[in-house]
């Protein structure tokens, strides 16, 4: 059945209209959070609260193990996207991983440009330190341009010499905003989602002229070197595989231990279809038992 689900929702993203006219950012939020948009699953508690100034959601799976806490960044191209859109990916992923989660309501462009979202996300992990969280406790993950901003904080933390998280999962992260990626070209067919031209709005409202080869916003040429254990997820039929692809590359001649999975057949952040398609269910499942893993390796009290 995975192959008819596969095509279905493949058919099903093609079909979504697609105007000449680049939608507004005001219009472009509404209609992802029409299009992608889930509630925190049964069994999880969702909570409105605040982290490094930021409002946040948190989610409380019931019968949490206390093994640490998932801090969450959201992806959306640095436009689009909240905590609320995301509700039922994180609740999820939460759930499974049986672990409480904060999911931030971080800056976005372009009335908030780089380096804003950055700012709110180091200052999130500042909070969660310095409010007594073990960083061996602590895991990090983000989709989409959530995880390559998920990356950009574990890079500026390690230079502010912040202890680092144990683990880190990104679900198809944009990590190359200068958009070199051979698979924007190679893959233009088999993505229903993105065409190149959306990939450089998205930068052009993050970044304006800036230098589309930062570290801090495309942390594909950054020096991985001391990064945490990661887990990078990504589809085959999307334009960001060559984004993950790469990534995992230069983390390894880092010495930094990745794990890649690409999926065939799959678009961009296929996880947010679980319950619909055996693939994201099967994603979610071994992202949460990396985290998982990875945190009772660091602290093994604490394993479940």
């Amino acid at each position: 059945m995975s192959r008819q689900q596969r095509e279905a929702l493949d058919a099903l993203l093609r079909s979504a209209p697609r105007s000449e006219v680049p939608p507004t950012p005001a219009e472009g939020r509404t209609g992802f959070a029409a299009a992608v948009g889930r509630p925190a699953p049964e069994g999880v508690t969702a909570r409105r609260t605040v982290l490094g100034g930021r409002p946040a959601l948190e989610f409380e799976p019931a019968g949490t193990a206390d093994r640490g806490r998932l801090l969450y960044l959201h992806g959306g191209g640095y436009v689009i996207g909240s905590p609320d859109t995301h509700a039922g990916l994180v609740g999820e992923l939460a759930r499974r991983a049986g672990l409480p989660a904060t999911s931030v309501d971080y800056r976005l462009a372009p009335e908030h440009p780089f380096p804003a979202a950055l700012d709110d996300a180091l200052a999130a992990y500042r909070e969660l330190l310095a409010t007594g969280t073990d960083p061996r406790a602590l895991v990090l993950a983000g989709d989409s341009a959530g995880g390559g901003l998920v990356l950009a904080t574990l890079l500026a933390a390690r230079d502010a010499g912040l202890p680092l998280p144990v683990a880190a999962v990104v679900f198809s992260p944009w990590v190359d905003l200068a958009v070199t990626g051979e698979s924007v070209r190679s893959r233009k067919d088999a993505d229903p989602i993105f065409v190149e031209a959306d990939l450089h709005a998205y930068a052009d409202h993050y970044l304006g002229a800036g230098d589309r080869t930062h570290p801090l916003a495309s942390p594909l040429y950054a020096d991985l070197a001391e990064l945490p254990p990661l887990l990078v997820q990504v589809g085959a039929n999307e334009l960001l595989l060559d984004d993950a692809t790469r990534l995992a590359a230069r983390a390894g001649a880092a010495d930094v231990e990745v794990t890649l999975e690409v999926g065939p057949g799959l678009p961009h952040v296929y996880q947010h279809q679980y319950g619909r398609l055996d693939e994201a269910d099967a994603a979610l499942d071994r992202a949460a038992r990396f985290l998982v893993d990875r945190l009772g390796a660091a602290l093994p009290d604490l394993a479940g």
